[in-house]
């Protein structure tokens, strides 16, 4: 597995994101309740403490994008990958941080969709979970290996 963290956004890159986590999991149930647990506590080491709406809000989002991956994007012997970032907006007016979590996997063939679920289904909610949650959302194509990132983002007030 592969962990990165960059805690502060170096001065040669001034688009860079203020914090930064990506790692590799097994495409497995275990892989994504691992995934969830590590964005929520990376979260709580940034400053958006447990129990707090961004904290709650984002976790929810990478439980869902994650056990997606899971189960609509696993391919055997293939990780998926979670990255995690947030980044105060560049504009100074702006009073808001960006959280985004993106989820990428390695099947190009099934591309999300928002879909509407009759009452008594047992699946196919999530992304409405996704859409109503995120600020944005969507899927970018991997540009050198098979797959998709499916990516959310939430924008909150800054903690002060």
């Amino acid at each position: 597995m592969k962990s990165t963290t960059h805690p502060t956004r170096p001065a040669h890159e001034p688009n860079a994101p203020a914090q930064e986590f990506d790692m590799r999991f097994t495409s497995t149930p275990r892989g994504a309740r691992l995934a969830r647990r590590l964005v929520s506590h990376r979260l709580h080491e940034w400053g958006h403490p447990y129990n707090t709406t961004a904290n709650d809000t984002v976790t929810l989002l990478a439980a869902e994008l994650t056990a997606n991956a899971v189960r609509h994007g696993h391919v055997p012997g293939r990780d998926f990958h979670v990255r995690l970032t947030v980044d105060a907006d560049a504009d100074a007016d702006a009073d808001a941080t960006t959280i985004r979590i993106e989820v990428t996997d390695t099947r190009t063939e099934r591309i999300p969709a928002l879909a509407s679920p009759t009452p008594d289904a047992e699946a196919g909610r999530g992304l409405l979970l996704v859409a109503a949650l995120a600020t944005h959302w969507g899927t970018t194509p991997r540009a050198a290996a098979p797959g998709k990132t499916v990516w959310a983002e939430i924008s909150t007030p800054p903690d002060r």
